[in-house]
């Protein structure tokens, strides 16, 4: 059985799991599905088509599912999808997809800590971490263990896996993979050497990613050229092929 606080207000459609906690004066809209084991504290909004997986917890006053506040939005069914083991600090909003059958996605064991937003259309990995106030402005992507230090970040961008945003920065182009970000706008500037390590990342890839590091950004050539180069003189580890994709999909370019 779950416990709804007598003041909770939930839709007798919603699909709430089992073991589910929902705290005094939360509201859950008709279309949400709560997976077992969640926590909602006191004041939470769960609007919208809006599918949480389990044992999420979500503190007071967040918003999530809600309507995009995209101005092109023309109505229809949008949705947001959350996985397990979340956490959503105090007055996190997340908004749901702006076209009709869209989705805003977020993965698993996330920490979205308090003042967050993360705006429509977002497609966010596992492991991520999002520091206090970070903004992530809509088509946002964010590759798995990233780290976004209080920042905003520009519409379709792309945040690339184990990379780090260092506080107050304004991102306007792709972070690779990897690597730590700073600045107004930010640039690249150093590998995420902390982070790697933390993930047992080899010495071999380490050295290599520094090594990719000076071809791409210390080197003074363009970017087709710094990833033929990097394909000429590296070995082809997994770190190195990800990183070599991912800016060559870069469609807002790479801050350097």
């Amino acid at each position: 059985m779950s416990s709804v606080h007598r003041t909770a207000i939930v839709h007798p459609r919603a699909k709430i799991g089992a073991k589910c906690e929902i705290g005094a004066y939360s509201i859950i809209g008709e279309h949400v599905v709560l997976g077992d084991g969640c926590i909602v504290h006191p004041h939470v909004v769960i609007d919208g088509h809006t599918r949480i997986g389990q044992k999420n917890e979500i503190f007071p006053f967040a918003s999530i599912g809600l309507k995009t506040q995209d101005l092109k939005w023309k109505g229809g069914i949008t949705r947001t999808e959350i996985g397990d083991r979340n956490t959503f600090r105090e007055y996190v909003t997340v908004n749901s997809a702006t076209g009709d059958g869209e989705v805003t996605r977020i993965g698993s064991h996330n920490h979205i800590l308090a003042y967050c937003h993360v705006a429509h259309n977002c497609e966010l990995g596992n492991h991520i971490i999002m520091s206090n106030a970070a903004t992530l402005a809509g088509h946002v992507i964010v590759e798995d263990y990233a780290v976004i230090s209080i920042s905003a970040i520009h519409q379709f961008c792309r945040i690339g896996a184990m990379a780090m945003v260092g506080g107050c920065s304004k991102v306007v182009q792709d972070v690779p993979p990897y690597m730590l970000a700073d600045g107004n706008p930010a640039e690249t500037r150093t590998i995420n050497k902390v982070l790697l390590e933390r993930r047992g990342v080899s010495d071999e890839a380490q050295k290599a990613l520094r090594n990719a590091f000076k071809i791409l950004f210390r080197e003074g050539l363009t970017v087709s050229n710094a990833l033929a180069k990097i394909e000429k003189k590296l070995p082809p580890l997994p770190e190195i092929q990800h990183l070599i994709q991912f800016i060559r999909t870069s469609e807002r370019g790479i801050g350097k």
